[in-house]
């Protein structure tokens, strides 16, 4: 077939994994939040941010549907969120968020990943220092003005709006993230994605090769089905 053949299809099967894992995860956050707020996205404002991110991620409308049904079912399964903390090798801090429905499992698969790369797993809260839990919405730049719009958007707790990748980003604090969806979505402005991310407030120093290492290891992460998000502090 060739070689160009053969790269076609490498890309063609990444995406295709990339895609299923990504299905995957939203699918257990659609899971979480009807289980916890309802099935209906008017009400459930967790939900409408989930399903506004899957459309944006090109999960097709009969999947969400149909992880909502499920989701409504008393015979499936509760997944609950979990979050494991630790050290990965040349003392990289790393946080790895999970949706799971069987936690003895998860925390098992993170500790064998942790420790086969040379670091280990820690207790939960011990990197509390070293990350701040931000929420970080994406808007569509177009018709909105920046500076009118960080004006408006202060007084719900807008802590740094700016422009990146022809995309308006607005950052607030854990606390102020219902408040900032609720602000943008009474004033029409659609929401591209919006999720809660942790910011490192100190960073590590690494070389190219370590840095290899780490990467490594936080793909292994992200591998997992039961992994939902990981964040590293490597500079």
């Amino acid at each position: 077939m060739g070689r160009a053949f053969e790269a076609r299809r490498g890309k063609k099967e990444k995406r295709w994994d990339w895609m299923s894992k990504t299905f995957t995860r939203y699918g257990r956050e659609i899971a979480m939040a009807v289980k916890a707020g309802g099935p209906d996205p008017e009400i459930n404002t967790k939900l409408r941010l989930i399903i506004q991110n899957a459309k944006n991620a090109n999960m097709p409308k009969d999947r969400i549907e149909a992880a909502i049904k499920r989701a409504s079912s008393k015979d499936e399964g509760n997944f609950e969120e979990v979050v494991y903390e630790g050290y990965g090798p040349h003392g990289v801090a790393i946080v790895v968020e999970t949706a799971t429905d069987n936690p003895t499992r998860t925390v098992a698969m993170v500790r064998m990943h942790f420790n086969r790369s040379g670091g280990s797993l820690g207790k939960t809260g011990s990197l509390d220092f070293i990350f701040q839990r931000k929420g970080i919405f994406e808007l569509n730049a177009e018709g909105l003005n920046l500076e009118e719009l960080e004006l408006e958007l202060i007084d719900f707790g807008a802590e740094e709006v700016y422009e990146h990748d022809g995309k308006i980003i607005v950052q607030t604090s854990f606390t102020d993230f219902g408040a900032m969806q609720k602000a943008l979505e009474e004033r029409n402005i659609p929401i591209i994605k919006a999720e809660l991310q942790r910011i490192p407030t100190s960073y590590a120093e690494v070389t190219d090769e370590q840095a290899e290492e780490i990467l490594e290891l936080v793909d292994k992460f992200e591998q997992e089905d039961d992994v939902t998000a990981v964040f590293h502090n490597m500079k």
